[in-house]
């Protein structure tokens, strides 16, 4: 009897997500085969970036300017910066907490230099509390909050390439 009830109830749970348009998020597709991306060379978000883009098998990333012909559009980094600022202090002037901020330009073109996408800043930040006591951890906690973050700004743009529908 209970083994039936909890049938049921997956039953109804799922046929309740899927009555309103829930759907796992699965591999984009692009209108593209190959891309070129030109700009800040070593940037750990571009290296996330290619492994995404190649990682459904679909798209080829082309980083070497030799073969920039091969590529169908062309991702043009403008910038890619990595931000820390104070914004709460102690009574006695210690730092207490910070912003994390990381800034990602971009815009996207043809090969022949037709604007695809116009000129693009994603934006993430995130605060972090901060204690002299625990300044290892903290850092840690900093360098785990970046890659999620980064992670994020990926995500927005691959959705955004996988938006365009033609060349």
């Amino acid at each position: 009897h209970r083994r039936t009830l909890l049938q049921s109830a997956g039953l109804v749970a799922v046929s309740t997500l899927t009555g309103c348009g829930f759907k796992l998020r699965g591999a984009q597709t692009f209108a593209f085969k190959t891309i070129f991306v030109s700009g800040v060379e070593a940037s750990p978000l571009l290296t996330e970036l290619s492994r995404a883009m190649e990682s459904g098998g679909e798209v080829k990333v082309v980083t070497d300017g030799k073969l920039l012909d091969t590529a169908q559009v062309v991702l043009e980094v403008v910038s890619d910066q990595r931000e820390k600022s104070v914004v709460g202090v102690t009574s006695s002037g210690q730092v207490r907490e910070f912003q994390l901020r990381l800034r990602f330009k971009f815009k996207l073109r043809s090969k022949e230099g037709k604007e695809l996408i116009a000129e693009t800043e994603l934006l993430q930040q995130r605060d972090i509390s901060f204690t002299e006591s625990a300044a290892l951890s903290k850092e840690a906690e900093e360098a785990l909050l970046y890659r999620n973050m980064q992670s994020d700004i990926v995500q927005q743009i691959q959705r955004r390439l996988a938006a365009l529908k033609t060349l």
